[in-house]
């Protein structure tokens, strides 16, 4: 049975991730940090077979304890402050955490069990200011970003430690991927979130920055098996993994309204706040090595996704109103 330990546990990815891992057979831990402990909505139903240990990527002697009880063949480094906007107002935070974290992991399993193989959650946040369209792993980063700036950090520690150590370090580039479990602080589940309180007549109004802003979206079940597949490869590399085309913020609202027949004109308020001081405009991903040499296919679309985590907030609005939450 593989051993796996998985940093960012009660995240949408980690759980996911963990989903699928369990599916395959292996023993499956998860990182928490102590005051995430009651933060376990999203893996609730994986409780009773996975095992969670405490640690924090900001407290070494944490990583170490957590990677000798583990004792891991594979890592994934999933953790991070990933909240863009809020990477301005904690850019030092940010960078200990989400930059200075993955060098801790990185150390703890050259000392522990420097066999394991290791992912490294980069970003396309990294590419920022594109330097070209589509974006490869080839591109040069540019990033806008106390986020992207710590993102990049973390991606080129793990290419030195691949190549310093011959440790098998993987990390993978992933454009922006959603689901329901997508915390409310992303626009794309605000957006959704807010359509079915509207549909709900809970809400009269959604408020949001740039429309224009254009993104390469995928489901975040499907990306976290490219995650995997990275890992399952003789040798390490770095990959890009997206749908290969972009879509704007306005295209996302347009689907969102269209999904409970309304009108979104009637509805979206341009609000200053949610505006970047540095804005990323256009991000898409070319994700031909991926499907080339790990065999990666997405199986959700663009739409499908929109429609899914609408569909998945109706429901979470009508159940969440019939017991009484606000």
């Amino acid at each position: 049975m593989k051993r796996a330990l998985i940093t960012g546990v009660t995240g949408q990815d980690g759980s996911y991730l963990a989903e699928l891992l369990l599916s395959k057979g292996y023993k499956v831990y998860g990182l928490v940090r102590r005051s995430s402990s009651k933060n376990l909505g999203r893996i609730e139903h994986l409780l009773s077979k996975i095992e969670l240990l405490n640690g924090d990527l900001l407290d070494f002697s944490s990583l170490i304890e957590a990677v000798d009880v583990s004792k891991p063949d594979e890592v994934y480094n999933l953790a991070a402050q990933s909240f863009v906007k809020e990477s301005w107002n904690q850019p030092v935070l940010t960078a200990d955490f989400t930059a200075v974290g993955v060098t801790r992991v990185l150390e703890a399993l050259r000392m522990v069990a420097p066999k394991a193989r290791f992912y490294q959650a980069s970003s396309s946040e990294m590419f920022g200011k594109v330097q070209a369209v589509p974006q490869l792993e080839s591109t040069p980063f540019y990033p806008r970003s106390p986020y992207g700036v710590a993102k990049l950090y973390g991606h080129w520690i793990t290419v030195n430690y691949r190549e310093s150590y011959n440790m098998h370090a993987s990390s993978g580039i992933l454009f922006n991927h959603e689901s329901p479990r997508r915390g409310l602080e992303f626009v794309t589940r605000k957006i959704t979130h807010q359509v079915a309180l509207i549909k709900h007549g809970f809400a009269n109004e959604l408020r949001l920055g740039n429309l224009d802003a254009k993104r390469d979206w995928g489901f975040a079940g499907d990306y976290v098996e490219a995650m995997w597949l990275m890992l399952q490869q003789e040798t390490p590399d770095d990959y890009v993994i997206a749908l290969n085309e972009t879509h704007t913020v306005k295209e996302f609202v347009e689907l969102a309204f269209a999904r409970v027949d309304l009108d979104w004109a009637k509805y979206v308020k341009f609000d200053e706040k949610f505006m970047r001081p540095a804005e990323v405009d256009l991000l898409i991903g070319d994700s031909s090595k991926a499907k080339k040499i790990l065999g990666w296919q997405p199986k959700v679309s663009f739409k499908e996704l929109v429609n899914m985590m609408v569909d998945s907030d109706l429901k979470f609005v009508s159940k969440t109103n019939q017991l009484g939450i606000n």
